[in-house]
């Protein structure tokens, strides 16, 4: 049985936020129902012991996030939740204390990337005390990202709105450094006890109208990653965000027959050889970080 570190549950399509750096999806906005909801996890027993809330949408979005929080736990699954953190006072009280929850990603970037964003000072605030409370009472681990570096990260309007989010973070926590002193790209950063910082260059999610690479490389997709859109599409990797790769249906098919079927061996096999078989994991730019 095929396993996988990650696997990615998107539980609505619907953000409440506009951002330039995602694109908005084409699919019909929806939320995911607690009975396909609790289908979707019996597919993937087995195969999967941490699910992430995310794809597309904002998952504090879901009405009965709490709900989908407590099924999960129930049936042995660990989450990771993404957000962009802007609902947090609406559902702090559906989100603390629920021992389903692993971790919680914030998206930082959310801010300057919707036009029309108020109060920056606020939202981190907002976020930041969110922390603080969910690391002191739960085993949760935070993530704040900020995933909008530009390439030479040196003088850029982005770098330097990013600054003022890094000095609140240095007050919030009462850090005895500058955050920009330690920042190594692609690691980590340790802010608090399971409290971390992330930041990362942008990256432009897969588009078929973008310009195809090579075709030689490597992905993780369908070796430690796969993912289920709200309607069950099976997909190889979380930036298909609109199931262009369409591997079938969890509703329609068991899950352990989707990834063993024709479409997505040959993706599999394909990586293995250092193939890109797929046309949009041809154009997809964020491969070409780990391809070897």
């Amino acid at each position: 049985m095929k396993k996988f570190k990650k696997f990615y549950i998107e539980i609505t399509s619907i953000c409440n936020l506009a951002c330039s750096f995602c694109p908005p999806t084409k699919r019909q906005a929806n939320f995911i129902k607690i009975d396909a909801f609790k289908h979707t996890l019996d597919q993937i027993r087995g195969h999967a012991e941490y699910i992430y809330f995310h794809v597309k949408g904002e998952p504090l979005l879901h009405p009965k996030i709490d709900e989908l929080l407590d099924i999960s736990h129930d049936k042995g699954f660990k989450v990771n939740l993404t957000t962009n953190g802007t609902l947090l006072g609406k559902n702090r009280h559906k989100l603390l204390g629920k021992p389903a929850l692993r971790q919680m990603n914030f998206s930082l970037h959310s801010f300057d990337g919707h036009e029309g964003s108020v109060d920056k000072e606020g939202y981190v605030g907002s976020v930041l005390d969110f922390v603080k409370e969910a690391v002191a009472t739960t085993d949760m681990i935070a993530s704040l990202r900020l995933w909008n570096l530009t390439p030479d990260n040196e003088t850029n309007v982005k770098n330097d709105r990013n600054r003022e989010i890094l000095e609140q973070i240095q007050q919030t926590f009462n850090l005895d450094f500058r955050i920009e002193e330690r920042f190594v790209r692609g690691q980590g950063l340790k802010i608090a006890e399971r409290v971390y910082l992330n930041h990362e260059e942008e990256f432009k999610w897969p588009d078929l109208k973008e310009k195809e690479d090579e075709g030689r490389g490597f992905c993780h997709a369908l070796r430690n990653q796969a993912g289920v859109l709200v309607d069950g599409t099976v997909i190889p990797c979380c930036l298909d965000g609109e199931g262009v790769i369409n591997l079938g249906n969890l509703h329609a098919k068991p899950f352990s027959e989707i990834i063993e079927d024709e479409r997505a061996t040959r993706l599999y096999d394909g990586f293995s050889r250092r193939e890109v078989v797929e046309e949009l994991c041809r154009k997809c730019g964020y491969r070409q970080r780990f391809s070897v």
